[in-house]
């Protein structure tokens, strides 16, 4: 699993029948802090998910183990968003 920002969406009118009503959204690999520290993906929101939210998200062969993704040709899926992250006994990110 990957910790990610979500920084956009992605809106494609032509694709592959079974990608047909799920949301794509970009997500940026973040630290624990919620800050931008890594690389840009494009996922499937299995959870609704949102612009600025801290997400965890999954890629590769994993990504189509959900049931929205089971069975699609998806390599990245968003799979939870985070409320908090604490690393030891500092609370290091809180949702607003």
């Amino acid at each position: 699993m990957v910790l990610g920002k979500v920084i956009g969406t992605l809106v494609a009118s032509r694709k592959e029948p079974t990608l047909e009503g799920l949301t794509l959204l970009v997500v940026r690999a973040c630290d624990v802090d919620g800050n931008p520290n890594g690389s840009i993906a494009i996922a499937v929101d299995a959870v609704g998910a949102g612009i600025g939210e801290v997400v965890l998200y999954c890629a590769g062969s994993s990504a189509r183990q959900t049931k929205v993704t089971q069975n699609k040709p998806v390599d990245a899926t968003i799979m939870a968003i985070v409320d908090e992250i604490a690393v030891g006994n500092e609370r290091r990110y809180v949702k607003d």
